[in-house]
């Protein structure tokens, strides 16, 4: 990657969504290095990579929760469809090698000899996990259901982001494999949703996606929007390395959490393959034990999907919009109007708009993300002007709406009155002829990446203007920036 800047505009079709302007000097990562396998996982990581490539779901293997590399039986279906009859047929046979497990524990404990099958079972776990793991298997026992045809799908979708997420990581220095993270946590299912609230292709909690600057309110919710998502999704990973120190942590925290990884360091060292055989904190469950194990056996699926899949993978084009950052809070029905789009058209490219946009309960705020459908900024180059004050104050919505829709991490800044407002308007000018203003004062769920976008320069420019170090990506609520030399 060229050192050398280059121009980051602010208005760019999303084809062109190339960030080498915004690249740090992090030197680039070696995947061995980054990502190690050590001895411990290398049975998980073996047991999801036939779990994403190999088992279908017609199969249902049959293994132990600990000892990964114990697989009892993969029972083939009738076919896919996973009805009543085949759930009990899935859980008649778990109840059978519960027996039979619970059997051979009475018979090693009491000394008794044991017949061809119980061996068989007795082979497997002492391989994997010695003499002890006779104990307690029973309870171990664990079905797990293939996905292949779902992983295969989530390869197709991934078409649209690959390069555009490998690009937001680069952009900040990071190993551009982890791209592939969405395979774990979503299959890149755009509308997933988990039970404990998470949202998105990034599997966001609320709070957390505040934390990282994701706006979340009753206006927008940016966990639905697999771009801003991502790029949420490095500065979480960003932060995370830093704290941890390790890749395998870092990854395992974005299912764990930052403290419980910070924990399991603190106990067991940094070696991810020490923490999974040994720690044992509150909620660090076969989830959390088996995430870095999954995505390395992503990583290995999604690289190599020819092998995996030798039918063929039609991989969906390349996502083309123009993406612009608002200078001032609009309603929707003016962008439409101003670009000529259909505000429909609008909701379908916009994926973090709530309902109360559209309505015209909530307006966009300014330094929002827009998606254009690809080639409207270059028909019309300008963004619409702000309603003038009056207009403004009889067209938002009631205070009552606008309050919910502002809530954030961050206080707002106070409401100025409509005069002064009308005093600070700027007077419509020619945009080519346009005196770009010297500073910038940052506004709440602004990143150092919208703002060098806003003002048509790129983030190592803006940086060096504010005497930043190169990896420096921090700024605060109501910090003067300097954006111009």
């Amino acid at each position: 990657m060229s050192s050398s800047p280059c121009p980051c505009f602010f208005l760019i079709p999303l084809a062109l969504f190339l960030l080498n302007s915004c690249a740090s000097t992090r030197p680039a990562y070696d995947a061995t290095a980054a990502f190690p396998i050590p001895s411990e996982i290398r049975d998980n990581v073996d047991f999801w990579r036939k779990v994403y490539g190999e088992w279908g779901r017609d199969q249902v293997a049959f293994h132990d929760d600990a000892y990964l590399g114990v697989i009892y039986e993969v029972l083939k279906l009738p076919d896919q469809a996973y009805t009543p009859e085949q759930r009990r047929l899935v859980q008649a046979k778990a109840a059978d090698y519960r027996r039979r497990l619970r059997a051979l524990e009475h018979k090693v404990a009491a000394g008794i000899s044991l017949n061809a099958e119980e061996q068989r079972l007795y082979d497997q776990l002492v391989a994997k996990g010695g003499k002890q793991a006779v104990f307690g298997a029973a309870d171990r026992l664990r079905i797990q259901r293939g996905v292949r045809e779902k992983f295969r799908r989530g390869l197709e979708i991934s078409g649209r982001y690959d390069s555009i997420f490998r690009e937001i990581f680069r952009a900040r220095g990071l190993p551009e494999d982890l791209a592939y993270l969405p395979h774990v946590e979503s299959s890149f299912q755009a509308h997933a949703r988990s039970s404990v609230g998470a949202a998105g292709i990034w599997q966001f909690m609320p709070g957390t996606g505040r934390i990282y600057d994701l706006r979340i309110d009753s206006a927008l919710d940016e966990r639905w929007d697999p771009i801003l998502a991502a790029e949420g999704a490095a500065r979480y990973l960003d932060a995370a390395y830093r704290k941890l120190g390790s890749w395998p942590l870092a990854i395992t925290s974005y299912n764990h959490g930052q403290g419980g990884m910070a924990r399991a360091k603190r106990l067991h060292g940094q070696d991810i393959g020490q923490i999974v055989k040994h720690y044992r904190g509150p909620y660090f469950g076969f989830d959390s034990r088996n995430f870095y194990a999954q995505f390395l056996a992503a990583r290995e699926v999604a690289s190599h999907a020819d092998r995996y899949f030798p039918e063929g993978i039609v991989y969906e084009p390349p996502l083309q919009y123009d993406r612009i950052v608002l200078h001032h809070s609009l309603p929707a029905t003016r962008l439409a109007r101003h670009y000529r789009v259909s505000l429909d058209r609008l909701q379908q490219l916009n994926p973090a708009w709530r309902p109360a946009i559209a309505r015209g309960n909530a307006w966009l705020p300014a330094g929002a993300t827009v998606w254009l459908p690809s080639g409207t900024t270059q028909r019309i180059s300008v963004q619409p002007e702000p309603l003038p004050a009056r207009i403004a104050v009889q067209a938002k919505p009631k205070p009552v709406q606008l309050a919910r829709a502002g809530q954030s991490a961050r206080k707002s800044r106070p409401k100025q009155s409509a005069a002064r407002v009308a005093r600070a308007k700027p007077k419509p000018v020619n945009q080519t002829r346009a005196k770009k203003p010297k500073t910038h004062v940052v506004k709440p769920h602004e990143t150092l990446y919208r703002v060098a976008l806003q003002y048509d320069i790129s983030v190592e420019k803006l940086r060096k203007l504010n005497r930043m170090k190169p990896n420096d990506n921090k700024i605060r609520v109501g910090q003067r920036l300097r954006v111009s030399g």
